[in-house]
């Protein structure tokens, strides 16, 4: 009976031991819940050979963090100083990451390689920003620096995707031709700093760096020159490039076809236009800028064809008041734009006035023959003075000399433009209300808006620059917006 207890007992913990082993093996191992998250960037243990490595002269190096790595986006991210003709291999795995040098080392020469953001951990993708390494094939690292801001000339704002640029040669085109000695990171206030440089001559750009050539393509490029090479030697003074795009031109499109379907698609009957769509078709189509049958007095009323015209007789185009009494024609003027498409009708408009615009089916004709099919009869109310904001801003420390036009943007666009005289103050009875950023033009061939830089057309010459000078405006409706701004 002992025997039979001993050797039932046995076989009792042999089922509980294998149960257990066979569900650790199946188990997955999770780590403890709770606590912090894990915030910390992968750290460098050990590099082979050692960060700032003199006499370099083997292909590979061996880096080795504190945790398992991710590596992303290596072409976008690492820049390697000066630029190589062909990029090193990358390759990492578990903690490891291994860079193989696949261009010939110059001799005597301080090289600098900048990971920017493509190191990161596996868990929680914590950015080991910035991470350099630097070796040199000679018996010193160079230690020569150069900082500065680049900033986009018509906002006057910080661009962190652009790359700042040194050569060695110095003529123009080696811009366009030739690969930079040296490349630095814009960040997101503009800054750029280089390090580990050799003395000497260098020209300065920044660019837009468009298809990774590191070169200056197209007119449409965003792109900055200092005005003279800056000699590099220990630590020099800081310089601020402005960036400047002009229009490019328009690609063309890869359909050879014109007014068919796309490629890969099929084009669909059309189909047989209806009785009302006919007559539509006859007549002609045009808008104007009303808005619920009311015109803003800051705009200029303007006629919109669908199609160019042919015949546009003013003298069939009565613009009346309220009581349908003729407003003199010597009190306002109507223009066209080069296309035939868009009519202006300039007049001091007042507010809270009711205008009629009667068109005769005949005042206007395009080249299908299509006119109004009656009389027309457009009447419309201008806006009250309580609908606007008066607007006052004083400006301190103003240049006036410099011919500066106060710009107010939204939506990165440029919605009115005033050029500031000597008083130094801007004033406005009616104001459109909004939300508005405001900004100073510095106009220097006084023509009213912003122009770009010229480098490769001709004599150089650097962009017109623009001062960010308030991020938020806001213009209230019925109200006295009055501001004072020093610049």
């Amino acid at each position: 009976m002992k025997i039979k207890n001993g050797v039932t007992l046995f076989f009792f913990f042999s089922i509980l031991i294998t149960g257990a082993m066979t569900h650790s093996g199946c188990a997955n191992i999770v780590p403890p819940l709770g606590g912090p998250r894990d915030t910390i960037p992968p750290k460098l243990i050990s590099a082979v050979p050692a960060d700032r490595n003199l006499h370099y002269n083997a292909p590979k190096i061996v880096f080795n963090f504190n945790e398992y790595i991710d590596v992303k986006e290596v072409r976008d991210n690492l820049i390697v100083s000066p630029v190589q003709k062909v990029d090193p291999l990358v390759d990492y795995k578990l903690r490891t990451m291994t860079v193989k040098m696949k261009d010939t080392l110059q001799p005597n020469t301080t090289y600098v390689l900048d990971f920017g953001k493509a190191i990161r951990d596996v868990n929680e993708g914590n950015i080991l920003k910035n991470f350099t390494y630097v070796f040199s094939t000679g018996s010193y690292i160079d230690s020569a620096e150069l900082s500065g801001t680049v900033l986009v000339a018509a906002t006057g704002k910080p661009d962190s995707s652009l790359i700042v640029l040194l050569h060695r040669k110095l003529i123009d085109s080696a811009v366009v031709n030739d690969r930079p000695r040296y490349i630095a990171r814009v960040d997101t206030t503009g800054h750029f700093h280089f390090r580990y440089l050799a003395t000497g001559t260098y020209a300065l750009y920044a660019m837009k760096d468009e298809g990774g050539t590191h070169r200056y393509q197209s007119k449409s490029q965003l792109f900055a020159f200092a005005d003279k090479p800056v000699v590099i030697a220990g630590n020099n003074p800081s310089v601020t490039l402005y960036a400047y795009a002009s229009k490019g031109e328009a690609p063309k499109s890869k359909d050879k076809t014109t007014g068919g379907a796309g490629a890969g698609t099929t084009a669909k009957p059309a189909s047989k236009p209806s009785n009302k769509e006919k007559e539509k078709d006859k007549r002609l189509q045009f808008q104007i800028n009303l808005t619920n049958g009311e015109f803003d007095v800051l705009d200029t009323l303007n006629f919109k064809f669908a199609t160019a015209l042919k015949i546009f007789d003013s003298t069939k185009l009565r613009f009346t008041n309220s009581d349908y009494e003729d407003i003199n024609p010597a009190d306002y003027l109507i223009q066209r734009d080069t296309t035939n498409k868009i009519f202006w009708l300039f007049y001091n408009w007042p507010t809270d006035t009711r205008f009629h615009l009667i068109a005769r089916k005949d005042f206007a004709e395009d080249s299908a023959g299509r006119k109004l099919l009656k009389i027309d009869t457009i009447s419309f109310h201008t806006k009250k003075d309580i609908d606007y904001g008066e607007v006052r801003l004083r400006f301190r420390n103003l240049d006036v000399s410099r011919h500066p036009v106060l710009q107010f943007i939204q939506s990165d666009a440029i919605k009115y433009a005033f050029p500031i005289g000597s008083s130094k103050e801007f004033r406005r009875i009616l104001f459109q209300p909004g939300e508005y950023e405001l900004r100073i033009l510095y106009d220097e061939n006084e023509n009213g808006i912003w122009d770009p830089g010229q480098f490769l057309e001709g004599p150089h010459r650097q962009p017109e620059k623009v001062l960010p000078i308030r991020k938020k405006f806001n213009v209230k409706a019925n109200w006295d917006n009055d501001v004072d701004i020093t610049l």
